[in-house]
């Protein structure tokens, strides 16, 4: 098998015309129609059914192509590394990411602090299996997604096998987006059996996607509908103009601010959302200059109660500004984040607050009732999420 024949057999496939392809290749096809049988013969499949009215792929040609197109891509990457400037690799940013408003807003700020113009900057908001697959075969340095109690075992082990690493950024509960004046916006909580009458809207991930890769969590919950989309700016009109609601997180984009509210969901569940890079890849310092925007505007957020950052990003953010009276955000003897969110109350909330921080950093996961309220009691058991 060569990298010919696999070029050759993409080609054909997109173009469904042998002879074309010898046209465009400078090839004869003669030439090219034994190149593709002794691919065949290698592989052991038929590709292609041949008739008068021109070929298509089989069953097993799908399988084989999808595998060309992997190889090629490898390879055309290689290519491009080892041929390149190897300095080039430093001037390069990709991140591949789950629809998040903030992973978008924190490419922005950091694009436009850049008057370099020899950098190359890409972003792609995209299914999680792609989101997993860039970083896995080096298109992407960084990508975005998250982990629950649900997904976790599935997507760590997809993660696993792509030799990725995954580090938290935050955890948020639950929230129900609803436009403004839909009767679930009234609520200061939403129960689940709240969301039967109706219907659900959720972003598409294609053929190879199951309930695992899904960027909503809580797939069971009961709604009348399932609306499918695949970019973020027809789930906002969606949103505003109709009578169906998402799942995310509680962090609205600044589309969403206008005509949408956040619900806090009524589950024993929590979002852990986080960034993935690749094992064996050394991140350019262009890459480390974004994560670091990522850490900033989270800890940033407005609304400290819709989610809780990671001692990774408290700590890597204490250590930018050189910490706060010799520990920073991240001090203390745990590492816990220190202090309340702003415009805390009261001091036994700011209590509250840094002992449910301790917490959810003691381990993986918890509920949700465990992480932002702990009982009905707690002052912390209503946040506000009108202003994100």
């Amino acid at each position: 098998m060569r990298l010919r024949q696999l070029r050759y057999l993409i080609a054909v496939a997109e173009s469904g015309s042998i002879n074309s392809v010898a046209h465009s290749h400078y090839i004869s096809q003669s030439a090219l129609s034994t190149s593709i049988r002794e691919l065949e013969e290698e592989m052991g499949v038929k590709v292609f059914n041949r008739t008068n009215k021109g070929i298509t792929l089989t069953s097993e040609g799908v399988e084989l192509l999808a595998y060309a197109r992997q190889v090629v891509e490898q390879a055309d990457l290689m290519i491009r590394h080892y041929k390149s400037d190897r300095s080039d690799a430093h001037r390069k940013l990709s991140v591949s990411s789950q629809h998040y408003a903030f992973v978008v807003n924190a490419f922005t700020e950091f694009v436009t602090k850049r008057h370099d113009e020899s950098c190359e900057f890409t972003l792609r908001e995209t299914r999680t299996a792609n989101v997993i697959d860039d970083v896995r075969s080096f298109r992407s340095d960084i990508g975005v997604l998250f982990l629950s109690t649900y997904n976790e075992r599935v997507l760590r082990r997809r993660l696993d096998e792509a030799s990725l690493r995954f580090v938290s950024l935050f955890r948020a509960r639950p929230h129900v987006f609803v436009r403004e004046g839909h009767p679930l916006a009234k609520l200061d909580r939403v129960r689940v059996q709240d969301l039967g009458g109706y219907p659900r809207y959720t972003f598409e991930q294609g053929p190879e996607g199951s309930l695992y890769y899904s960027e909503e969590p809580l797939s069971s919950l009961p709604h009348r509908q399932r609306i499918t989309v695949s970019d973020r700016a027809t789930m906002t009109s969606l949103l505003r103009r109709y009578d169906g609601f998402l799942v995310s997180t509680g962090v609205r984009s600044d589309e969403m601010l206008d005509g949408i509210v956040a619900v806090p969901l009524d589950v024993d569940e929590v979002m852990n959302v986080g960034y993935v890079v690749h094992r064996e890849r050394k991140l350019s310092s262009l890459a480390l200059d974004y994560i670091a925007e990522l850490n900033r505007l989270i800890m940033g957020f407005a609304d400290k109660n819709a989610l809780v950052p990671s001692k990774e990003v408290a700590r890597a953010v204490a250590g930018d500004a050189g910490g706060v009276g010799g520990t920073g955000a991240a001090g203390g003897a745990d590492g816990a984040e220190q202090g309340a969110p702003e415009g805390a109350a009261a001091p036994g909330e700011a209590a509250e607050w840094a002992r449910l921080q301790h917490r959810a950093h003691s381990g993986p996961y918890m509920s949700s009732a465990t992480f932002f309220a702990n009982s009905t009691g707690s002052s912390m058991g209503s946040p506000s999420t009108r202003s994100a």
